[in-house]
């Protein structure tokens, strides 16, 4: 016969322990500034839901019947019964008799608490604290790299290509901040700068358009098309841009192609389009090359609607605007020579312009100009020799 074995004694765990505990409750409140008293409830909830799915009887209690005391001496346990005359849920209701042995003054209708075996229970707590811990120091680093990534938001930021998807050609992006901590970014196709290619490694700058909450950490959406890419290169490039004593007041941009800028100076002596493009077009040069080739065209933002409408257009030479009259739209005279300069490539300059100001324009050559305006003067002629020839019929009219 095999010999019977001594089931061994399970020890109640030591003040030690949780000591222990909330020595490292105290370090990850300094260090990731999470509250003590905020981890001992996250810790009892974990122990509640332990004990009620560790009963012998593996009956669920509900969870407010489960009371758990946690210090760094001692932890104590108890479970919450009704006092019943005829028990029906031993799980739950306990008699008077029962319940007077560990409450002497309990009455049928009201509670007893009665202690849970620690001996049995200290293990359970030991894990529990431990793993409540270690993923409270997780939720704490997520929070913290989303709270610096929020505070990113329309900011560039460089980083690494880790893949590019074969299907639909979204990139992911492992991007940094200065604090050495990082998350992945993810730039989509329809953000990428047509015909940009890179490749896994490459080095990328980005614009960080919205931070949201997942459950491995922040996700970074980011982008390569978004007008404020130029915005911020320029930011970067022009110091009078950086000081404010430039001000980048409209920007509209093909990503790829053509971007238009306005900008103002807020001192008279400051040339806005020449520091923007720098000694020799040093810094245009750089953010050009930085997009790939994308043209820029800086202009002077103008109160005068007029104006700036004229000065949108370049670098197209513009012989007069005129306003239409209740309308935010205006009739455009250039060159006949410059009207397809004007217009640009299938119509870009114009489409541009147009975005720049919000002003609908509409640009006729000059000799067309000139030919309707001859019409009109006819017809003003024709209307007057009507008048003097028959004056009584335009009276009635």
């Amino acid at each position: 016969m095999p010999r019977a074995t001594k089931k061994k004694e399970t020890k109640a765990p030591e003040p030690a322990m949780y000591m222990e505990i909330f020595a490292a409750l105290r370090m990850l409140e300094k260090e990731r500034g999470i509250p003590v008293d905020y981890m001992v409830d996250k810790i009892k909830q974990a122990l509640v839901n332990a004990y009620r799915k560790d009963r012998e009887d593996h009956r669920q209690v509900p969870a407010e019947n489960v009371i758990v005391d946690l210090t760094d001496h001692s932890m104590s346990v108890r479970q919450q019964y009704t006092v019943v005359e005829e028990l029906e849920d031993t799980a739950m209701e306990m008699t008077l008799d029962q319940a007077r042995n560990f409450d002497s003054a309990a009455q049928i209708g009201g509670t007893v608490y009665v202690p849970v075996d620690i001996a049995r229970f200290g293990r359970i707590a030991a894990q529990t604290a431990k793993q409540v811990i270690i993923q409270g120091i997780r939720e704490a680093e997520r929070g913290a790299v989303y709270e610096s990534y929020s505070s990113k938001t329309q900011e560039l930021l460089t980083g690494t290509v880790l893949r590019i998807n074969p299907q639909n050609h979204d990139m992911m992006i492992r991007i940094g901040t200065e604090n050495g901590e990082h998350s992945d970014a993810l730039l989509r196709a329809s953000e990428q700068i047509p015909g940009e290619e890179y490749a896994e490694g490459d080095h990328i700058r980005v614009y960080v358009v919205d931070v949201h909450k997942a459950s491995r950490g922040p996700m970074v959406a980011v982008s390569r098309t978004h007008p404020n890419v130029v915005r911020r290169l320029f930011e970067l490039e022009v110091p009078e841009i950086a000081s404010g004593l430039v001000e980048i007041r409209n920007i509209a941009r093909e990503p790829g192609s053509r971007s238009k800028m306005a900008v103002r100076a807020m001192e008279e002596n400051i040339d806005p389009v020449g520091a923007c493009v720098g000694p020799r077009g040093g810094r245009v040069s750089a953010i050009v090359n930085e997009l790939h080739g994308e043209k820029m065209d800086i202009v002077v933002w103008s109160e005068d609607l007029c104006q700036y409408v004229a000065a949108a257009l370049a670098p197209a030479e513009v012989l007069s605007v005129t306003l239409v009259p209740g309308q935010k739209a205006c009739q455009v005279v250039v060159p006949d020579e410059q009207l397809s300069l004007a217009i640009g490539k299938e119509g870009q300059n114009a489409r541009l312009a147009a975005r720049l100001t919000s002003c609908k324009i509409d640009i006729r050559p000059a000799s067309q100009a000139v030919a309707q305006e001859q019409a009109e003067e006819e017809l003003e002629e024709i209307a007057e020799e009507l008048v003097e020839e028959f004056p009584e019929e335009s009276a009635q009219a």
